[in-house]
């Protein structure tokens, strides 16, 4: 029989315990009455902390970030109407991103004469949540027609260097080391006097260092445009001719092979990646058959998407249409993820008005044949398709942004219709937010996450990293003629977390390519290492998971792309680790 004196422990609903005699019966009960009730406060308290909504806080003017997408007024012209894109990438070696932003210095100059206005710009980031720009000291002001970027270590020496894609020829800067760039786009012959959009980096071929492919959009012939008509339909809609695609021919991708001596070979025409007729906006790579290579989606406007899958060699094979991803809408955005955490790896992309976004389903884990790549279109089944038919989707991301381990979606929209009474104005439209619910569906809560609360703006590019390393992931959007949005993550960091960044050998020092794969109790996650992603921009190259209430990685693998394996187990959550290959 117990002791009416033995103490005994009591939780007192703060994580703490309490030592207590025990008494007689009535004051028993009338102490079990009362430890009801702090448990039940208890459980109240912590129900409306876990579900406290995560939301996203415009911090642009507080983290310094003074910028203006163009300058002077539009002048109904589309190479005005595209960008532009920005990338997060740590180009000091620091342990913080910094911030590149792609510009165009003012209205567009049929004549070619360079508008002395705005230029791309790039903030270094100060640790305390604050950037400051070095576009100057760091030689990077490029000013021109700017579409995208893109960072990557293509020449091996350990530093992330930049690729600019622009309406005539690209830039590829070469990084010092010292947060200095050098341009070195002639030596490198990757100039591509075309009007390109996006760009992606990666190790095609797996001689371990970065190729480079580029997309391309339309021949914008000036001349022609004097002699067109006035006006053209689009969606039903009248729109000047001279901001319709359909009018103007498409160009041809280029695909950069890396000679490994800091110089590129053109290799479009032997890999067989030109994706001709494409208006191509986007590209990603991705190994979709998970046989170790990397194979190849891009995302065009207004015509088929393309996919092509790597043959092991350096080569490619096309196939658009028997992937049933050859999309037939206008693509604007491009993401991968595991969505549906199978272990395979599905596709995100924004579109047009009138035509819904996509959620593209790899079947790879339920048929198992790494000999052919096929998707299915769940736009409609995820709820999704609806939410986005009067949106113009552009920049776009799957990521965690509540750290509960699955991807979200991110959708940052914004019209290519001019006001009817104030032409030189585009029509600006909401950004969206959409949680997983892990039965196949997402719900929009760009409301509870205070996206909806944001200024309206008329969104292009969109890059995603945790910029003020508190453990959930921030975006920043570039918005067409306006100022950017800057949007920090409140309260991800309530559930737990890792963050994962790769040292590779050889070439690749970032490990593009790559794949993680962790296991909790509870859940296996699989992310990719992407170098070129979501519209005309660049995401942070840290492998950023959500566990939930996990306080343990039971294991952590990574597959580097020679296809070798490492694994680490017992990984405490809610740190930053980093893994060098073997």
């Amino acid at each position: 029989m117990r002791s009416l004196n033995k103490p005994i422990a009591c939780n007192i609903g703060a994580g703490g315990f309490e030592q207590r005699a025990s008494m007689s019966k009535r004051t028993s009960l009338l102490h079990k009455v009362k430890l009801k009730f702090l448990i039940t406060l208890a459980i109240v308290v912590l129900t409306s902390t876990t579900l406290q909504a995560v939301t996203f806080v415009d911090v642009t003017n507080e983290a310094g970030i003074q910028f203006e997408h163009s300058s002077g007024t539009r002048s109904s012209l589309l190479p005005e109407d595209m960008g532009s894109g920005a990338g997060f990438a740590d180009i000091d070696n620091d342990g913080d991103i910094d911030l590149y932003i792609v510009n165009i210095p003012g209205p567009f100059t049929p004549n070619g004469e360079t508008h002395k206005g705005n230029t791309n710009v790039l903030y270094r980031n100060n640790g305390d949540g604050t950037f400051t720009d070095i576009t100057r000291a760091a030689g990077v002001g490029h000013q021109g027609y700017g579409m995208g970027c893109v960072f990557a270590d293509y020449d091996g020496d350990a530093d992330l260097d930049l690729y600019l894609t622009n309406y005539g020829e690209n830039v590829l800067y070469r990084n010092n080391g010292n947060a200095t760039f050098t341009d070195v786009t002639e030596v490198a012959g990757v100039g591509c006097e075309l009007w390109s959009t996006g760009a992606a980096f990666a190790d095609i071929d797996n001689d371990t260092d970065l190729d480079l492919y580029v997309c391309n959009y339309v021949t914008y012939d000036l001349e022609q445009l004097e002699q067109m008509k006035a006006e053209s339909l689009q969606s039903g809609k009248p729109v000047p001719s001279a901001l319709n695609p359909h009018v103007f021919e498409p160009q041809d991708n280029v695909f950069y092979r890396n000679n490994g001596d800091g110089t590129f070979s053109d290799a479009t025409e032997e890999t067989g990646t030109a994706a001709v007729g494409g208006r191509s906006m986007q590209a990603i790579f991705s190994d979709f058959d998970n046989d170790n290579d990397l194979d190849l989606y891009v995302a065009n406007d207004t015509t088929t998407n393309h996919i092509y899958r790597n043959e092991g060699s350096g080569s490619f094979t096309d196939v658009s249409t028997e992937s049933w991803a050859a999309d037939f809408r206008g693509s604007m955005g491009l993401t991968a993820g595991d969505y549906d955490a199978d272990g395979d790896i599905d596709l995100f992309m924004s579109h047009w008005v009138d035509e819904e976004n996509a959620l593209y389903r790899n079947l790879l884990a339920e048929d198992g044949n790494t000999q052919q790549i096929r998707f299915v279109d769940e736009s409609y089944t995820a709820l999704l398709a609806e939410e986005s038919i009067k949106q113009i989707g552009w920049g776009t991301t799957l990521f965690d942004y509540d750290n509960d381990g699955d991807l979200d979606i991110f959708v940052t929209n914004g019209s290519t219709f001019q006001e009817l009474r104030q032409p030189e104005v585009l029509i600006p439209q909401a950004d969206m937010l959409f949680r997983n619910e892990r039965d196949g569906t997402f719900t929009d809560v760009s409301e509870s996450a205070g996206i909806a609360a944001l200024p309206i703006r008329v969104g292009r590019g969109a890059a995603f990293g945790d910029y003020d390393n508190d453990g959930d992931v921030d975006i920043f959007i570039v918005n067409n003629h306006a100022p950017p949005t800057f949007l920090r993550n409140e309260g991800g960091n309530r559930n737990n977390w890792v963050y994962v960044r790769l040292v590779g050998v050889g070439a690749n020092r970032d490990a593009i390519g790559a794949k993680i794969q962790i296991k909790t109790a509870d859940q296996t996650q699989v992310r990719e290492i992407y170098a070129g992603e979501s519209y005309m921009s660049a995401n942070s190259l840290i492998a950023e998971f959500g566990v939930g209430n996990a306080t343990q990685i039971e294991t952590l693998q990574v597959t580097w792309q020679n296809g070798e394996t490492q694994k680490i187990h017992n990984v405490p959550a809610n740190q930053r680790i980093q893994i060098t290959q073997e």
